[in-house]
């Protein structure tokens, strides 16, 4: 895989389950990849366009995860700091529907909301709009070396310079080479199941806990962000094994 976008290939589609929520709903491989397409469509109608940053609301959960993968499969970088104010140049913020009083876009900046239908007539309704879009994947000319995280704020033991949650961008080629050696280290298979406790915020885990289950075939369990967590955790349970959970050490997500 060269891009984040080729964890949508048609041919990927089956019925083995690819996410597991933290409200514990099941999507099939087929599933996540059709709606991520739509989700790549609104997007799309709402403004997103290669390069133009798309924020996300951090909290995992169906409708992040799908703005995060149609966004990439765009070649729109997301971020996942809305709460910390519109940035201008945002192209669209998405936020739980909760949240959207509190959020003012910035001129030019396309606010949808999810959870809820909007209260203000120009935010989008996302549900909505993604039940009745077009599930085609568009085209994108995006490249390995072209970011798909813009800059998110966050921990880690590496600094800003992307190598963890720091401030630097991230591109698609650092986080799959990341989620690669998650896969490789842990011999990721269909039927391993990869627990994400924590929010998508920090690249590492998102490289461990979504995109290396996902790549794999594997499934990606959304167990929620925890309560007093100082930093997210990512297990994987294989496949029949009894043994219980084993923890990953998330990866340094650096350009090579």
């Amino acid at each position: 895989m060269d891009v984040v976008g080729d964890l949508l290939a048609r041919d990927r589609r089956s019925s083995d389950i690819a996410l597991v929520t933290p409200d514990g709903r099941e999507r099939t491989y087929r599933d996540l990849i059709t709606n991520a397409y739509k989700a790549a469509n609104v997007l799309r109608y709402l403004g997103a366009r290669e390069g133009s940053t798309v924020a996300v609301e951090p909290a995992p959960g169906f409708h992040t995860t799908l703005a995060v993968l149609g966004a990439a499969g765009l070649g729109a970088p997301v971020r996942f700091d809305p709460a910390t104010g519109i940035e201008r140049g945002d192209r669209v913020v998405l936020v739980d529907a909760a949240d959207e009083p509190a959020t003012e876009p910035a001129p030019g900046t396309s606010l949808a909301v999810f959870g809820g239908p909007p209260e203000r007539p120009e935010t989008t309704h996302w549900e909505q709009e993604l039940w009745s879009e077009n599930p085609g994947m568009p085209p994108s000319s995006v490249g390995p070396d072209d970011p798909v995280l813009r800059g998110t704020a966050g921990g880690g033991p590496d600094g800003g310079d992307g190598a963890s949650g720091g401030t630097g961008d991230v591109s698609h080629r650092a986080l799959l080479g990341a989620a690669a050696s998650v896969a490789d280290e842990r011999g990721l298979e269909p039927g391993d199941e990869v627990v994400l406790r924590g929010d998508l915020s920090d690249p590492r885990a998102l490289a461990a806990g979504v995109v290396a289950p996902l790549a794999a075939g594997a499934t990606a369990v959304l167990a929620g962000e925890g309560a007093g967590a100082d930093a997210p955790t990512v297990t994987v349970v294989r496949n029949g094994d009894d043994g219980g959970s084993r923890p990953v050490t998330l990866p340094t997500v650096r350009d090579r």
